[in-house]
């Protein structure tokens, strides 16, 4: 496969083979993951050969949350394209999308731009941090690749194993930030209070929800924490945000931050980011040298002005929340039919992941499952990042294929040859070296 063989020469000349842990082929299925597409239109995929698709992993890594080459958003960016995509005055779309984000929080009164989730995180974090003069960060969760995050695993290097991946090493962090960063459990707000009991936190981060619903009272503890020692709350809304409603996963819970960062869903696969806060928390960020040359950009703002009106016109998210739901009942009664040992995560619908629960023959389950699906023409991994274009006709095709890989799987346990039925290595887990 062409796609197969220019993995392997990237492997050679980039440092992981990818610029994204998330899109390495060694985590789906080495020597056998297409790796490299030459167009994608809805959830259809074709590869370099002309090989196509249906794509029911993670759709651009959850960024595509109307499909691959939406009409509407693609229309809108051709459009600002050929009207210059840069130039030395700023584009009126960054007013009127922040118009359009305040409009959604009114609590807030202040936005401001990057191109992706992480250095918008990062931008966050440092507004927040001047804001009180405090520099200690208490976290919940994944929150991207940056020093102030990757810190955390200088004092020990296991803090972040239950929020990122196990093993991850801190390698170039200075070491001078040790001690500024400190993890906490999700559903456990008397580790958050043991943390600014011990420290003197001034910054709370954490995601509304992804694995697990928030137990009752979770998140407003969370809230008076931050309010009783003064820490400014950020919400990640990053994978959540637009998906789970529009304006993100906080406000099904009434929970009202002073930062929230979106980034991902917000604009359907063209860069973009922002962090919408309180305007004396935002209004600090004037005082500290926050600034780059593509954060003013043309497609990015168009794009998600695009994106936020169709997802609201379109009621998408309701649409997301149903497809997810069928697909963990599916996932659900094929596991129950053949006996198969399985865990199901769907605290936000749009979200919904599955375990296989065998130990440590359970890596090479997933593998086998992603091996048989994609001889069957899908994407597939354990996880489906459900999209708009996702119809029912997917759904079923998918389920059907699904349903027939679950009991060859089966077979395979009980026949106590499932490493044996793999054409290849085992998916990697964890942060290895890849090349």
């Amino acid at each position: 496969m062409r796609g197969t063989e220019l993995w392997r020469r990237a492997k050679r000349l980039i440092p992981g083979g990818s610029q994204l842990l998330s899109k390495r082929a060694d985590m789906f299925l080495p020597d056998g993951w297409p790796s490299y597409y030459g167009r994608a239109k809805g959830v259809e995929v074709w590869d370099l050969e002309g090989n196509r698709f249906v794509d029911m992993s993670i759709m651009g890594v959850g960024s595509c949350v109307l499909g691959y080459a939406d009409d509407d958003v693609n229309g809108a960016v051709v459009k600002a394209v050929e009207a210059g995509s840069m130039c030395t005055l700023n584009c009126p779309e960054e007013v009127e999308l922040a118009e359009v984000l305040l409009e959604l929080h009114p609590w807030a009164g202040m936005v401001r731009y990057a191109r992706t989730g992480g250095e918008a995180m990062a931008v966050a974090v440092r507004v927040a941090r001047a804001a009180n003069g405090k520099d200690k960060v208490a976290f919940c969760g994944y929150h991207g690749w940056h020093d102030w995050y990757l810190s955390a695993n200088l004092a020990d290097d296991k803090s972040l194993d239950g929020h990122l991946l196990p093993g991850l090493k801190p390698l170039g962090v200075p070491r001078g930030l040790a001690g500024t960063a400190f993890p906490f459990t999700y559903n456990r707000a008397e580790e958050l209070e043991r943390l600014v009991s011990e420290h003197e936190i001034g910054v709370i981060v954490l995601e509304p929800v992804r694995h697990h619903e928030p137990e009752e009272g979770f998140l407003e503890k969370v809230k008076e924490v931050a309010d009783r020692v003064g820490a400014i709350l950020v919400v990640d809304e990053i994978t959540t945000g637009f998906r789970a409603a529009v304006g993100g996963a906080h406000m099904l819970y009434g929970v009202e931050p002073d930062i929230v960062v979106y980034a991902k869903a917000m604009s359907n696969g063209f860069p973009m980011a922002a962090v919408v806060g309180r305007r004396e928390v935002m209004d600090v960020a004037q005082e500290s040298f926050i600034s780059s040359t593509y954060w003013t950009e043309r497609i990015g703002p168009t794009a998600a002005l695009a994106t936020i009106r169709k997802l609201v016109r379109e009621d998408v998210p309701s649409h997301l929340a149903e497809v997810g739901r069928k697909i963990l009942k599916g996932w659900e009664r094929s596991a129950q039919r053949h006996g198969l040992k399985v865990k199901l995560f769907g605290a936000v619908p749009s979200l919904p992941e599955f375990r296989l629960d065998y130990g440590e023959n359970s890596q090479a389950l997933h593998t086998l499952f992603t091996q048989e699906m994609l001889e069957r023409g899908f994407l597939a991994s354990g996880r489906v990042y459900v999209s708009y274009s996702h119809g029912e006709e997917h759904i079923e095709a998918y389920l059907e294929a699904v349903d027939e890989v679950f009991g060859l799987l089966r077979e395979a346990v009980e026949a106590g040859k499932v490493r044996e039925r793999l054409k290849g290595p085992v998916a990697n887990t964890g942060f290895r070296r890849l090349t």
